[in-house]
């Protein structure tokens, strides 16, 4: 096997009595990538990223990882892995130290060498102050932090991150993101799953999309962006605009097409330049009063609707549902 890749998937499934949780899903991780899982919850991410930690067996299909055969040995790659699921499997009632020493001598690594690792983390990850602390009454961006401490601390080569910044506060999502970036680049192959459009956008290298089960494109960001950054996009905030005015704005402008994720906002896409005038004018003139109108850099966002057909209000709802925005 080709030991460039960390991680290779081929015809994964996996079924809880008759719902399919995932169906058939293959690609591949590079060595030293950061390989972001975007999909709904409920799409398959927690199930994918369980088989592929030995948490889960497959009903089909087959995983490498670093090359080792875990669908014979599901446990063959351990050495190789860390992991942080999308709940925090520590011990309330230890302090933060040790907690951090505990999963180290899980690894088998001794005294000595745990204690220097776990106070070189605690540092690194800002929570050095809290160590004797015990992990219970932690803040939940800090608990986070110590997870993925703990997941690192032997050093592995292979990190899954599960859902890391859900229901964390905006200020403790930007540390994990750095972190998770700091990570990244000195080496480390990361896995990601995410609900958050923008937190793939920002991190990963490439982009798996991920919907029913099924990975319906797999791609860098920069490749998926690319076919929407040649459309020229407008957004008009307006008010008092009739239910059918967006039918009228395409019989009378049929160059563009014309689209509304949330009431009062249009959104107009072109293969040519929009000019904004015309457009304004029309709206005023069927009863609407314009309150903006920006020409706007599509985002992944704009791909992900594309690709699944799922609005992202969805992934809104869900956001606000664990936590707020991010």
């Amino acid at each position: 096997m080709d030991l460039n890749i960390a991680i290779k998937v081929q015809g994964l499934a996996k079924s809880f009595g008759d719902v399919q949780a995932v169906a058939a899903v293959d690609f591949e991780v590079a060595s030293g990538e950061l390989f972001g899982f975007l999909g709904p919850n409920g799409a398959g991410k927690t199930t994918t990223i369980n088989m592929l930690t030995g948490l889960a067996r497959p009903d089909t299909g087959s995983i490498y990882i670093g090359g080792i055969d875990c669908t014979k040995t599901p446990r063959g790659a351990q050495h190789l892995i860390g992991v942080v699921p999308d709940e925090s499997n520590l011990y309330p009632e230890l302090s933060g130290f040790d907690n951090l020493n505990f999963c180290a001598a899980l690894y088998g690594m001794g005294k000595t060498e745990r204690q220097a690792r776990a106070k070189e983390l605690l540092e690194d990850f800002g929570l050095a102050m809290a160590a004797g602390r015990k992990f219970g009454g932690y803040s939940r961006g800090m608990k986070r932090r110590l997870t993925i401490a703990a997941g690192i601390i032997h050093r592995p080569k292979i990190l899954f991150l599960d859902e890391p910044t859900t229901g964390i506060d905006v200020n403790s999502a930007r540390q994990l993101r750095r972190l998770i970036f700091d990570l990244h680049r000195n080496g480390t192959t990361i896995f990601l799953t995410t609900h958050y459009i923008e937190e793939a956008e920002r991190l990963c290298d490439r982009i798996a999309f991920i919907m029913s089960g099924r990975v319906v494109r797999v791609d860098t960001v920069s490749n998926l962006i690319q076919p929407v950054l040649e459309k020229h996009v407008v957004q008009i905030t307006c008010v008092n605009a009739s239910n059918d005015l967006q039918d009228q704005l395409a019989a009378e402008f049929p160059k563009m097409s014309f689209s509304s994720r949330q009431p009062g906002v249009i959104q107009v896409e072109s293969d040519l330049s929009v000019s904004v005038g015309p457009l304004i004018r029309f709206l005023e003139d069927h009863g609407a009063e314009v309150m903006e109108a920006k020409r706007i850099r599509p985002s992944l966002e704009d791909i992900f609707i594309r690709i699944t057909g799922i609005d992202t209000d969805v992934m809104r709802k869900e956001k606000e549902k664990f936590g707020g925005k991010q």
